[in-house]
């Protein structure tokens, strides 16, 4: 038996074939396992046949954040070629970033559009703090976000090992994105055509949380022991009628690892809106969720500890094997799977 409480516990061996670096169409011809807790059964399907294997009386948690154009190119004032991934907002004008090439305080960095940076923080996870400016001129992180959308680039994960293209603004984006904030897009979500979510929704109570998805959800878990990596944390807002679902007594899905630690986060403070960091493992275990739809998530990551958090470390580890037996795609482009 492994140690749930080891980093080293979630390792897994996957052929690089497996990792999706591509979308397929149509969105809901992935592949889709599902995984029922009460006799721990296994079936292979597609996922446009989700509604066969949803129980009859849970209502459904999705996460409407929309993908922003964070991956940003451009160069320091003294020449250097420099790339730029935004973070998160701290703020109206202060915006947390990652950036690719030396910077220190008081660096100024120049891209498209007289869009500029100035450098105002350097911390220790490799993460540094700006301001924007339009010119010359500081701006709010709203006013940010319609140039973004021009001269910034999808931030697709660096495990794709590729640059984005026009299908990635289409396809790295749920059908149901709204609120502008994420730079990686909930995955589980993308599954969903139209037509299938207005199906699964004319059968089911439903309503939408909004998590903003950081940079940081793709942090590797460095610590030999789980309990001790530092947890990102993610601006996330609970809308009344996902309120009203979350306090019912109705059994509920969520739509990804995203939709899932914004309601356990409410579930554990009764907070509707601000920062949430819940680290869920199988010492930390769901106290609201009940089924689980997510992706197949990278080794020693925090996600695959979620899914492992809902079904123990030995299953989780078994389902995987039985997913890389059967060739499904595995991460953000890959298969889902449902934890019944």
């Amino acid at each position: 038996m492994k140690n749930p409480l080891l980093t080293s516990s979630y390792h897994y061996e996957l052929p690089d074939e497996l990792i999706a670096t591509h979308p397929i169409h149509p969105r809901d011809h992935a592949r889709l396992l599902v995984y029922n807790r009460a006799d721990k059964s296994i079936t292979h399907a597609r996922f446009d046949a989700l509604e066969l294997f949803l129980p009859k009386n849970c209502g459904i948690i999705f996460n409407d954040t929309k993908v922003i154009k964070a991956r940003l190119y451009g160069h320091k004032e003294s020449g250097g070629a420099i790339e730029l991934l935004i973070n998160r907002p701290h703020d109206a004008y202060t915006i947390n970033v990652y950036i690719k090439g030396r910077v220190k305080v008081d660096t100024r960095l120049v891209f498209e559009e007289q869009l500029s940076v100035h450098v105002i923080a350097l911390y220790e996870d490799g993460s540094r703090d700006v301001n924007f400016y339009l010119h010359d001129t500081l701006i709010r992180f709203e006013e940010l976000l319609p140039i973004l959308e021009r001269v910034g680039h999808i931030p697709l994960p660096p495990y794709l090992g590729r640059e984005d293209n026009s299908e990635d603004e289409r396809e790295y984006q749920s059908v149901f994105a709204h609120y502008e904030g994420a730079v990686a897009a909930p995955t589980a979500s993308l599954h969903f055509t139209d037509e299938l979510f207005d199906a699964v929704c004319s059968h089911h109570p439903y309503a939408f949380v909004t998590l903003h998805v950081g940079s940081g959800t793709f942090k590797p878990v460095e610590a030999e022991i789980i309990t001790d990596h530092p947890m990102h944390s993610e601006y996330f807002d609970i809308s009344p009628s996902a309120l009203e679902l979350l306090r019912s007594d109705i059994p509920l899905l969520s739509i990804g690892t995203t939709s899932t630690r914004t309601v356990e986060y409410h579930a554990r403070t009764e907070e509707t809106h601000g920062e949430a960091n819940l680290f869920l493992h199988p010492n930390n275990p769901p106290l609201r969720v009940n089924h689980l739809l997510t992706n197949f998530h990278l080794p020693q990551s925090t996600l695959l500890m979620l899914v492992a958090s809902f079904i123990g470390l030995e299953e989780t580890h078994r389902i995987y094997q039985e997913a890389i037996k059967e060739h499904y795609r595995f991460f953000s482009y890959g298969d889902a799977m449902l934890i019944l």
